[in-house]
This record gives C-alpha cells, sequence and structure tokens, in this order.
C-alpha cells in the first residue's frame, strides 16, 4: 500500500467526536492527540489567516470519507 493509499485509508471525519462536521476530531485522531488542541491550533491558525484555514476546512469536509465507527 503507498503513501497516499494509507492517508485516505486512515484519515477520515469523525463525526462521533466532531463539533461541526468532524474534520478536527478525525484529524487530531489521525495524528494521536487530543482533538482540543488541534481545534485550538485551528482557531490560532484562523485569527491569522480565516480565508486559508475556512477554505482548508471545508475541502477536508468535502474531500475527506466519514469514519463509520
Amino acid at each position: 500500500m503507498n503513501r497516499l493509499e494509507r492517508i485516505r485509508t486512515s484519515l477520515a471525519r469523525d463525526r462521533k467526536d466532531g463539533w461541526i462536521a468532524g474534520v478536527c476530531a478525525g484529524t487530531a485522531r489521525y495524528f494521536n492527540i487530543d482533538p482540543a488542541f488541534f481545534r485550538v491550533a485551528l482557531v490560532v491558525a484562523a485569527i491569522f489567516s480565516w480565508k486559508i484555514v475556512l477554505a482548508a476546512y471545508i475541502v477536508a469536509w468535502i474531500l475527506l470519507p466519514n469514519r463509520d465507527e
């Protein structure tokens, strides 16, 4: 399995632990960190460049599959 396939199969939105779309919870699960840390980092990044962060969040919402657990 190549790297891209591994990322596509393991990186997914986590609607169970997520707040809006599960993007932060799924990404935090992939990196094995607390979702709160990822959410805080996202808000801090949004303070400096909210358009890029919002666009990246929407793209991740659309492209990442939903975790079926």
